[in-house]
């Protein structure tokens, strides 16, 4: 299991490819598409203190439309493993779009705080189809030796689109309301499910395959019930939790043990081959993958609530302040993908933890006199540790396993990498939100609660980063086939 150069012989098992399949538009659609519906995680970072504003919710409950978000994808993941098996990739391409198109136009034309919490989750049906299918088919028509190069590409969807998402919030929100954010990406939606229906074509005949209910149901009550318990935090701490946080955790966490149970006795028949974690280059990559997001997600909602709440800046200058890192995601990953097919995924994966540990140690230092170049250079420094990780670790990931286990283990990441992501916006906004609790009861101005809730979010965040960097040391890539 030491790092190995791929060969450069074809894959045997890789299955030859419909003669009408043009493999380059394809990909191109699918990366295409993909970003435009991942955007859409984070899209709302910079607009929540305007939200919180008109809807008169507190950060707590506003967070939701990130969370909840996230929160669908994690329920509905983990079937489409069994629905990329039972239905074809053109099928599978349209409903995605269509659902993300429809939620939207809902989105834009929201009365209320719950229609645009409901808005999300329709949005996020369509996105929790496009990351799985997206990877499934890189996989399948892109030949070993070319797999690092394409994985920077899907990094770029996977880690640059939520980067840039809040400062094209941000430049939107300068000059037109919140509406605009979903009114601008309704017509690329619709071009892409355009070009969708004119140039997809199935790469296989889909197999006919018994639903497990009972799995669906499981895996819904373990993951939706994780990430609703996780989001929940946060609200209790600010009084406004409907329920007490331990009971979805509680639920969740033993539906989990059914479902992995289930899973474990069904094998061929699961709706979630968990296999996968048999190969320890998929294991150690995908806790590293969903350490990654949660510092990913966590940062990308407290930062836009420092930089205004603390600094006083506007939704463009967040934005701005934002941009240079989510800019550098963008141009190394395909730098980082040309250095994983040559030298494997250790050079690489090892320094990104380190960078992405020291930047989150570096963010703790910030308060109400840190200047915005300071904020700039270390979310720079948290975006090159990032990009240093996510390419390595997902092509080793899902390299590492068979052809007949790509569904199921791209599916695995995607549920890892939304769980954490919850799991990091939850675990940000709990602190910062006791933190600010407990200041205001001693009398503390808003300005200063809040930035000691930063600082005490990010030394959570650092602490695991830290651990992570032990972890990154372990990582490394089976041997490809031959």
């Amino acid at each position: 299991m030491t790092a190995t150069v791929p060969t450069t012989s074809p894959d045997p098992v890789r299955p030859a490819l419909p003669p009408d399949v043009r493999v380059g538009p394809l990909v191109a659609l699918l990366v295409g598409s993909a970003f435009v519906v991942i955007l859409n995680e984070t899209i709302m970072g910079v607009a929540l203190p305007e939200l919180m504003r008109e809807f008169a919710v507190p950060a707590s409950s506003a967070q939701w439309l990130t969370t909840a978000f996230l929160l669908t994808m994690a329920v509905v993941i983990p079937v489409t493993g069994w629905l990329l098996r039972r239905f074809t990739l053109r099928q599978v391409f349209l409903a995605a779009m269509i659902s993300f198109s429809i939620g939207t136009a809902l989105a834009g034309l929201a009365p209320t705080f719950g229609v645009l919490v409901l808005a999300r989750v329709v949005q996020a049906v369509g996105t929790a189809l496009m990351m799985p299918l997206l990877m499934t088919t890189i996989l399948t028509v892109v030949e070993p030796e070319r797999r690092g190069r394409m994985m920077g590409t899907i990094s770029i969807v996977i880690s640059v689109a939520p980067a840039v998402g809040p400062t094209i919030s941000g430049l939107v929100l300068d000059q037109l309301s919140w509406r605009w954010m979903f009114w601008l990406v309704l017509p690329i939606a619709l071009l892409s499910l355009g070009l969708g229906a004119l140039w997809v074509r199935n790469l296989g005949e889909p197999v006919r395959s018994s639903l497990d209910v009972a799995s669906v149901v499981l895996s819904a009550l373990a993951f939706g019930g994780l990430v609703y318990g996780l989001s929940s935090i946060g609200e209790a701490a600010s009084g406004h939790s409907p329920v007490p946080p331990w009971l979805p955790l509680v639920i969740g966490a033993a539906a989990l043990a059914a479902f992995v149970s289930r899973q474990l006795r069904l094998r061929d028949r699961a709706l979630l081959d968990l296999r996968t974690f048999t190969s320890r280059t998929f294991s150690v990559a995908a806790l590293l993958i969903a350490v990654s997001m949660m510092a990913l997600f966590g940062t990308l909602i407290l930062l836009p609530i420092y930089l205004q709440s603390v600094l006083g800046l506007t939704t463009l200058e967040t934005g701005l302040v934002l941009l240079p890192g989510g800019l550098v995601m963008g141009l190394l990953a395909p730098v980082v993908g040309r250095l994983f097919d040559r030298f494997g995924p250790r050079p690489l994966v090892a320094p990104g933890a380190a960078a992405t540990s020291a930047a989150l140690w570096l963010m703790t230092t910030f308060d109400q006199a840190t200047g915005q170049g300071a904020v700039v250079a270390v979310h720079v420094l948290l975006s090159i540790g990032l990009a240093l990780m996510f390419t390595p670790l997902l092509t080793s990931a899902l390299g590492s396993l068979p052809p007949h286990l790509y569904s199921h283990g791209s599916a695995t990441v995607s549920t890892l990498q939304q769980v954490a992501g919850a799991a990091g916006t939850a675990l940000f906004v709990t602190v910062l939100t006791r933190r600010q609790v407990s200041d205001a009861r001693a009398g503390v101005d808003l300005v200063e609660a809040t930035a000691n809730g930063v600082h005490a979010a990010f030394v959570y965040g650092g602490v695991i980063s830290a651990l992570a960097v032990l972890v990154a040391l372990a990582a490394r890539r089976e041997r490809t086939a031959a």
